[in-house]
Parts: structure tokens; sequence; C-alpha cells
């Protein structure tokens, strides 16, 4: 066995302790480069995506939008469809609200039908809301109904087709619900829907309130927060012509589509392309 003399060992001490150094140092400088490198990484960083929530309309629930939920999330958005009580604009409002308030970051809401009186409340003065998309929806400005909207202009047949049912509540208050007939439902509701699946939607259908069509609007947030519009043109629930009224109003970016008033089940890659690009323009 080798023996190192003391003097030798002592340097050889000295040049490790200054190679630890080094090493350290070295260590200490790869960290800083790093950091640095992350910082600008960082800088560049796209903005985060926004969340996709989504407001279905009367006579329909969250699952009409399925097809458009599956297309949002492949592309990597996150995506909720909150049941729309469907009792009125403002208290419909305030339940959507709660759900904006739980969510982390920017949001893009989206309404169909009914629904659009909703995201109109429900946005104003909510700054976690960046853009607005309606789908074969209402645009009320304030003072005025969905009920008064569809009738401002001819072709709907909706009143035809609605079965009221009257319901009483725990605390004796009276009211009525509307359902679409269910043999009138694809052909009001859902023309260019497979039948298979539209009698499915017609037995899953979830009423709403005839007060909740006559409610007033109390603000309009699409004044003030970006919005884009897409009309249906087969529409027997909301006439063309009052989506478009409604549409060019608002100033909002108009989409037409040959469809029927079950657009998010109908044509979800129409939706889709009309949401993600409102949702991109949250990042400019």
């Amino acid at each position: 066995m080798n023996r190192v003399p003391p003097n030798h060992r002592s340097a050889l001490l000295r040049r490790g302790a200054v190679a630890a150094a080094g090493t350290v140092a070295l260590t200490a400088a790869g960290a800083l480069a790093f950091g640095t490198s992350a910082s600008a990484s960082d800088s560049h960083r796209e903005p985060p995506r926004p969340t996709i929530v989504l407001e279905h309309g009367a006579f329909a629930d969250a699952s009409s939008w399925n097809g458009v939920i599956t297309r949002l999330e492949g592309d990597g958005y996150q995506v909720v469809a909150p049941a729309n009580p469907l009792r009125g604009p403002a208290s419909d409002a305030a339940s959507l609200r709660s759900v904006i308030d739980h969510i982390q970051g920017p949001v893009v809401l989206v309404g169909h039908s009914y629904g659009g009186s909703v995201i109109s409340e429900a946005a104003t003065h909510e700054p976690k809301v960046r853009a607005l998309v309606y789908a074969a929806a209402f645009l009320p400005a304030p003072g005025e109904s969905a009920g008064g909207l569809t009738a401002k202009f001819p072709g709907s047949t909706l009143g035809d087709a609605v079965e009221p049912v009257p319901y009483t509540l725990p605390d004796g208050g009276k009211g009525t619900d509307l359902y679409i007939k269910r043999d009138l439902f694809r052909g009001q509701f859902a023309a260019d829907v497979p039948r298979n699946e539209a009698d499915l939607m017609a037995a899953t259908q979830r009423p709403i309130t005839q007060a909740a069509l006559d409610e007033k609007a109390t603000s309009a947030a699409w004044k003030t927060v970006p919005s884009w519009d897409i009309v249906t043109t087969k529409d027997l629930n909301i006439p063309r012509a009052a989506q478009e009224f409604m549409a060019k109003r608002a100033h909002a970016h108009i989409t037409e589509v040959a469809s029927s008033h079950a657009v998010s089940v109908s044509h979800p890659d129409v939706v889709t392309r009309v949401v993600e690009q409102a949702a991109r323009a949250t990042a400019r």
C-alpha cells in the first residue's frame, strides 16, 4: 500500500478544496444561468387560455353541449357546462356568477337560446369575462324580454308547440313551466338532429317558467364585452330576423349557419370554431 507523504497530503487537500470551491461556483453560475433562461422563457410564455363556460337554454340541458365540449377539450381548453335553473334571468345569472367566481383566470361565456339572456346579465361588471358567444340566442337590451324579442319579428312557431304545466311551490307560490310537446319536439327544436338523438333530447328536456321568458333584462354585457354570434337561419324558435337584429345591434362578429335551433348538437364544429375564435381574441 502506497502512503502519501504529509506535505503532499496537505497539497492534495488544498487542491481538493480549490476544486470543490470551483465546482460550487460553477454550480451556482449554472443555476443562475438556468434561472435567467427560465425567466426569459417566462417572459415569452403565452397568456393562459380562458376557461370556456357553456350555458344551455330552455328545453335542453347541459348534455346539449357534449359535441362542443369534446372538441374544445381535445384542443386543450378547460370547459364547464353548469345546469341552468331556467327560473328567470336575474336568479339564473346569480347562479352562473357563482360558477364564474370559482374559476381561476379569464373566462369566455357561451349562451344558447335563453342562455344568452343569462350570460348577458351574468357578465355585467364581471372582469373575468373576456368574451361572449351567443348561439341561436337572445341578446336583450335593458327592458327587453326573451318573449318580447321573439314576438318582435314573424317566424316563430314555438307558441303552438309548447305545453304549459302549472306547479305549486312549497311556500304556496304558483307558476307555469313550459315544455315542448314530445311529438313536435324534433320539428320545432332539432329538425337537423338524427331522430333517435332528438327523441332523447325531447325526453330529457328541462322546462322553463313562463315568468322567465317574460322577465325584462336589467343589464346588457354585450355593450362593453366583445361578442360573437351564431345566427341559425332555419330556426323556428327565435326567428332569423330577430337574431340578426340583436347581433347587429351588439356589433357582434356574426357567423350564419343553416341550422335548426339545436345548433350546438347539429353543428358542433361551427360552434367550436366560433368559440375558439373568441377565446384566441382574448389573448391579443
